[in-house]
């Protein structure tokens, strides 16, 4: 008789920080390989001060960020055209195939970011893009 395993909830500490491909540093939290997750990632994103992403996209997979502290510029949009700024306290929402580069603006205090990708594999649908960056966006 083949017996069924069942999901079970999972605990998992604050992980290992890991570098990813947008060229920013993560903590690793809610993921395939730390809880099984089959359909979401969660990790702490940390921007340092003046650092900024490399223009990206997550291919079918969509992005909820909350700012935990700090500040953040993000370009987005075909060409990278649009900009929004987001600060502690904020949600932000970033569609599936949506190219995006988030900077740190400030030459202080790091952006920490607490986030939800519909990516278990978190970095498996990361896709770098041969786009101009923009600079610092006008307050």
């Amino acid at each position: 008789m083949q017996r069924t395993i069942e999901p079970a909830c999972v605990v998992t500490k604050r992980g290992e920080v890991y570098h990813g491909k947008q060229d920013l540093d993560y903590f690793a939290g809610v993921f395939a390989e730390t809880a099984g997750a089959k359909r979401l990632c969660m990790h702490m994103v940390t921007i340092p001060p003046l650092a900024r992403a490399k223009p990206h996209l997550h291919a079918d997979h969509e992005t909820a960020i909350y700012v935990l502290s700090g500040e953040s510029g993000m370009w987005y949009g075909e060409g990278l055209r649009e900009h929004v700024w987001v600060r502690a306290g904020d949600f932000l929402y970033i569609p599936a195939n949506m190219p995006h580069l988030p900077y740190n603006p400030s030459d202080a205090e790091p952006c920490v970011g607490l986030l939800a990708r519909t990516d278990p594999s978190e970095q498996e649908s990361v896709t770098l893009l041969s786009l101009a960056d923009p600079g610092i966006a006008e307050r």
